[in-house]
């Protein structure tokens, strides 16, 4: 019997709501003949990521290649004996199970660096958006108002600083990008040396205090885990200026909503702009979806990896490293995360 791989929840797999697994063009070259490729199971126009018809997909698979669906201790109960890896299609690894790799003998891994120029360009963008009040003039335009001071005066940005919390490889092309329209780049990341944050153009602060008091744009590009969940709460919310700028293109959990809620409604901080929620769409959220109600906000639907090309190098990757895994028993050879 051929082996199988289920892709749990592929985006790039739907059309009008429902599975077509002719989309599967770049999977079926890398596999051929060799692997049977399953699908998840779809409901309402998207995927099932929970409960047992979920889980009763997953019997009998030799890997499993997952986009948001949680690995949870059920899941792993399920699997257990006959999974022998799991590939992430994306970036972050929160979902994937890490504590569980290991005592199964699964081998997990993500796709660090695919989107790394999308994500920097991303936010790179709804900075500068935030900063010259494109939003809110396109859209008060359009609606018949024309004025030149619709959002107020823009501030002169090469007499600000920004400051960048994780200093991983998005967050150091981000700082290429974006001091090329800044006076000054900060960061703050206790992983990472100073001499390496130079490299980048950027200085180090010691501490997140330090890094908030200063900066008048706050750019989040670190991890989600248990020391960075909510690090975005109303302590950190305080520390910031009156007109300071936040951003979030990495993970929702970093951001307490109803905190930042507060911040914009008191006039706290300047303004915001995420590309990541939790859950994923902010209007299923009571304060992210109020969040949506300022002018002063800029929102986008976790796109921010999105272009043709990365979209198809990380699904080629993680089929590669699925077949290599299945064929050697040997750990992936990049972004092994049960090392």
């Amino acid at each position: 019997m051929k082996p199988i791989v289920v892709y749990t929840d592929p985006f790039w797999a739907l059309e009008d709501g429902e599975v077509n697994p002719a989309l599967a063009t770049v999977e079926q070259e890398v596999f051929a003949d060799e692997v049977e490729i399953r699908f998840g199971v779809t409901e309402g126009g998207g995927f099932v990521k929970s409960g047992q018809r979920f889980l009763d997909n997953l019997k009998g698979a030799s890997a499993l290649a997952i986009y948001r669906a949680q690995m949870t201790e059920e899941v792993f109960e399920t699997v257990r004996g006959d999974v022998k890896v799991i590939g992430r299609q994306g970036v972050g690894f929160d979902n994937i199970g890490l504590p569980h790799l290991k005592p199964n003998g699964i081998f997990g891994f993500n796709v660090p660096d695919y989107c790394v120029d999308e994500v920097s360009t991303h936010t790179t963008s709804l900075v500068l958006a935030l900063e010259r009040h494109i939003c809110l003039q396109n859209d008060h335009l359009k609606n018949g108002h024309w004025d030149i001071y619709d959002g107020g005066y823009p501030r002169r940005l090469q007499d600000l600083t920004v400051g960048i919390i994780g200093l991983g490889r998005i967050g150091k092309s981000t700082a290429q990008k974006i001091r090329n329209f800044y006076g000054k780049v900060i960061g703050y990341d206790p992983h990472v040396h100073g001499d390496h944050m130079i490299g980048y153009g950027v200085a180090k602060r010691h501490t997140l205090p330090e890094l908030l008091n200063e900066a008048d744009v706050v750019l989040l590009h670190c991890l989600l885990n248990n020391e960075t969940k909510n690090l975005v709460d109303a302590s950190f919310l305080n520390e910031m200026k009156d007109d300071a700028l936040l951003l979030n293109t990495a993970r929702g959990g970093l951001v307490d909503p109803q905190a930042v809620y507060h911040a914009l409604d008191e006039g706290r901080i300047g303004g915001y702009a995420s590309d990541v929620f939790t859950p994923e769409d902010p209007n299923d959220n009571e304060w992210n979806k109020r969040i949506l109600s300022f002018d002063n906000v800029i929102v986008t639907s976790h796109r921010a990896f999105l272009s043709a090309e990365s979209e198809l190098s990380q699904r080629r990757r993680v089929a590669e490293e699925i077949l290599h895994v299945l064929r050697t028993g040997r750990p992936p050879r990049w972004g092994n995360l049960t090392e």
